[in-house]
């Protein structure tokens, strides 16, 4: 019973970090869609063309995300903001933070 129970929590570990993994490609594909974007205007048709494809669809799916149209208008959206990957999360773990911060002292 026991080596059961040591299996699958390695593989529920395992599945854990694939889905990282397929995470920071989505945001990797994001970031070269902002950089298209700033080159040659054309990152959110980039995106959703990735996003649409086969490959894309898959990565998603491996991700957690569901590829369905409202996330690739979504991806849509975040290149056209034209924010990094990087500083969105950094900002957005910031704004979480102070917003714990301010329900403690209140």
């Amino acid at each position: 019973m026991k080596d059961f129970v040591d299996g699958t929590a390695f593989k529920s570990e395992q599945g854990n970090r694939a889905r990282k993994l397929f995470a920071a490609v989505v945001l990797a594909a994001l970031d070269d869609a902002i950089s298209d974007d700033k080159k040659y205007g054309n990152g959110p048709e980039q995106i959703a063309r990735w996003a649409r494809s086969r490959d894309g669809r898959e990565v998603l799916s491996c991700a957690g995300i569901d590829p369905n149209e409202r996330v690739v208008s979504g991806l849509m959206d975040f290149v056209a903001k034209g924010v990094r990957t990087s500083v969105a999360l950094s900002r957005e773990e910031s704004e979480r933070r102070n917003a714990a911060a301010q329900a403690e002292a209140a």
